[in-house]
């Protein structure tokens, strides 16, 4: 059934003219339509206008199911482009180790962070996994996310690798947000390869990723490329081995130091590079001009006690900045996108206009979905947000702590209605 949104306050993110992303200047603008309706049929958005060609509208689509958006702003759903959401335990207990003071790094030297979770995936079922991973997208769906990358990790061996993408390939054959999947094989050093480092390369290359592309696992190739990780030679290798399987790279790149991450994503045109706390004018020339979407993941900077990456910067010199919320157990243990929007105007000086931007199309860019996601047009992706009444759409970051979403429309259909 068809859905006829009117009454609506603006509708927010309106771009017809093919924008896949929006960089620099750019960014403080998000185009609207005020008083207005929306109509949605099957999956897809099929016309919009002011509210006084509503009757016409209504009359010409005769059995659609009415919604009532008196107040409310419709803009599109969240695109959430770096999670690790399938993972098989929390670890708060590391988290009173952080409060106690020690460093991410220390915590990982000890056998925390990455490979605690690496050990206990594969202690965990399939099945377990699943139903863990499912509950979690129900929870950022009801909060207005309508699509999430999803990346492996947490296995750091061929077995538990593999099963966390078959993991990933059933919650998208079943789960009403729009998923993509990446292959992050190389997410940390196992313990058991301490001082031997290149043969986990190998294995990496040479035994996970060949099952990866044969089952059609992943469509994205990513490495952790930062200080105590991996190299940007291992990068270099893992990421060409990775295009020969037709596999797009999405990189961590520079959240603990100056790695050179940046620079070897946009040799290999990255679709992503993401973290970028160390970000310098080296960097930021690197990505001017290049296909890259640089991706902010402030909920870890807020989580670990980071810096902050150079959002300013970055935009004041002219590139795209996208945010996500890098949802995992050990850095940053939540999917919330809206305390993500908040979080882009608190610690980075974004306007509203660039928040929104950066957790709708330019996010939905960083997944290769910005052309039916993350803005409102005739013929895209009916995933939308009604949002609660608010008074204006700075509302939305501003009030930080609070739910502002009422309703979540995903591929057409009313999954979320908070209002009863």
């Amino acid at each position: 059934m068809s859905l006829l949104i009117k009454n609506i306050k603006s509708i927010l993110q309106l771009r017809e003219n093919g924008s896949l992303m929006v960089s620099g200047r750019d960014m403080s603008e998000l185009p609207s339509l005020h008083n207005a309706w929306l109509l949605t049929g099957d999956e897809n958005i099929m016309d919009y206008g002011t509210m006084d060609s509503f009757e016409k509208a209504m009359a010409d689509n005769p059995g659609s199911e009415v919604v009532d958006a008196e107040g409310k702003y419709v803009m599109p759903a969240f695109c959430d482009s770096h999670t690790h959401l399938v993972y098989p335990a929390s670890r708060e207990i590391e988290y009173i180790d952080k409060i106690r003071g020690l460093t991410y790094e220390e915590i990982a030297k000890r056998g925390g962070g990455i490979l605690n979770s690496a050990r206990k995936m594969a202690e965990t079922t399939e099945e377990e996994l699943y139903e863990s991973a499912m509950d979690r997208l129900d929870e950022i769906m009801a909060l207005g996310t309508g699509a999430v990358e999803i990346k492996s990790g947490y296995g750091l061996n061929a077995e538990n690798e593999i099963k966390m993408l078959r993991v990933v390939k059933s919650l998208k054959e079943n789960a009403p947000l729009e998923i993509v999947s990446t292959f992050l094989g190389a997410h940390a050093i196992p313990a058991e390869y301490k001082g031997k480092q290149t043969e986990y390369v190998d294995l990496v290359i040479n035994e996970m990723l060949p099952v990866v592309a044969a089952e059609e696992l992943a469509d994205y190739i990513d490495v952790f490329c930062d200080r105590g990780f991996f190299t940007v030679e291992d990068t270099d290798r893992i990421l060409n081995a990775g295009m020969k399987f037709g596999l797009r790279p999405k990189i961590h790149a520079n959240e603990l130091d100056y790695s050179g991450g940046i620079q070897v994503g946009v040799k290999y045109n990255a679709l992503s590079v993401d973290h970028l706390e160390y970000t310098g004018d080296e960097e930021i020339e690197a990505l001017l001009g290049s296909e890259t979407m640089p991706t902010l993941l402030p909920g870890a900077s807020f989580f670990l006690g980071l810096i902050y990456a150079p959002a300013r910067k970055m935009i004041d010199a002219g590139l795209p900045v996208a945010m996500a919320s890098d949802f995992n157990p050990g850095s940053s243990p939540s999917g919330n996108m809206q305390f993500i929007l908040s979080l882009g105007s608190i610690a980075y000086r974004m306007l509203p206009e660039e928040a929104i931007n950066a957790v709708t199309i330019n996010s939905a860019y960083a997944m290769g979905l910005s052309e039916e996601m993350g803005s409102i047009g005739k013929g895209k992706r009916a995933n939308l947000i009604i949002t609660k009444e608010i008074p204006t759409y700075e509302f939305l970051p501003y009030a930080y702590g609070s739910d502002k979403v009422e309703k979540v429309i995903l591929n057409g259909k009313l999954m979320v209605d908070k209002a009863g």
